[in-house]
């Protein structure tokens, strides 16, 4: 098959073939036994991201801190499996079975699902982006999105990492976590992306038990400028809080009143869903 000049040139498969580093990828190897094989391959996996959705053996190579040789090894094993595929220029995508074995997560499509017909029933009543999101560990994960032409534009997208305390999801599932979590969050680093992101710890701990009393939060331009976010808490069996759904609105003529029943409603309409049996009275 015929390559484009930025193509990467194909290995012939076998052990017996004797491939050298080259120098940047020796040096950025580790000693050899240094680490587990598992490890090797999780981090061939790990050199994808946002920002690197499509690599050459060379940059898997770099990126996975490996030598030619083993991300070769490894590239081809994955691929054959159906983790990664190879397009005709010779990059590597992460590839369809990986998403095969996520759909079977709990926290993400399966939930997705349950919750999709509230998510549009929430924005039909707003015509404004919509999002379902689940914690993990200091960050914020959206695991779907609803948007309109005509929505204000934010940097969502399904998979896209946030810190807790800077969008409302966030501080919908942070307000709920352990004391000790809060805590240990609170303490370190509480990055600022607009002049409105909220960093100071004693004013975070009030917003948070802002939401714990009001059963939402607002986040008013701490992402973007120019939006403001209302989200509530979804619990699962027992109570547990399972994941936070939002609307997100142009903070110029945003109409918070309004947005919290709707919000509300469709929280409490995915905590049904899931399992959740509010107390008699609630």
């Amino acid at each position: 098959m015929p390559m484009t000049a930025d193509a990467e040139p194909s290995i012939p498969v076998g052990p017996s073939v004797p491939i050298e580093p080259t120098a940047a990828t020796a040096q950025a190897a580790p000693a050899k036994g240094a680490r587990s094989a598992p490890d090797r391959l999780l981090s061939v996996l790990g050199a994808f991201d946002l920002e690197h959705p499509a690599l050459c053996l060379t940059d898997i190579s770099r990126r996975a801190g490996l030598s030619l040789t083993t991300a070769h090894r490894l590239v081809t094993a994955l691929s054959e499996w159906g983790a990664l595929e190879r397009d005709e220029s010779g990059l590597y995508h992460v590839g369809l079975r990986l998403w095969e074995l996520a759909a079977l997560a709990p926290r993400g499509p399966a939930l997705r699902q349950i919750a999709l017909p509230y998510l549009e029933d929430l924005y039909e009543a707003t015509h404004e982006n919509v999002q379902l999101a689940v914690q993990d560990g200091p960050e914020v994960v959206y695991i779907e999105w609803l948007s309109g032409r005509s929505a204000v534009g934010v940097h969502i997208r399904v998979g896209a990492r946030w810190p807790l305390h800077a969008t409302g999801v966030g501080l919908a599932l942070l307000a709920h976590s352990d004391p000790e979590f809060q805590d240990e969050y609170l303490a370190g680093r509480l990055t600022s992306f607009t002049p409105y992101t909220i960093t100071d710890p004693a004013r975070l701990r009030r917003m948070l038990a802002d939401v714990r009393r009001t059963g939402v939060a607002v986040s008013s331009r701490q992402v973007t400028d120019d939006a403001l976010s209302v989200a509530a808490p979804i619990r699962g069996p027992g109570g547990t809080i399972a994941a936070a759904v939002s609307v997100v609105v142009p903070q110029a003529d945003a109409q918070v009143p309004v947005l919290v029943p709707a919000v509300r409603l469709a929280a409490r309409g995915i905590s049904r869903a899931l399992g959740w049996q509010p107390e008699t009275g609630t």
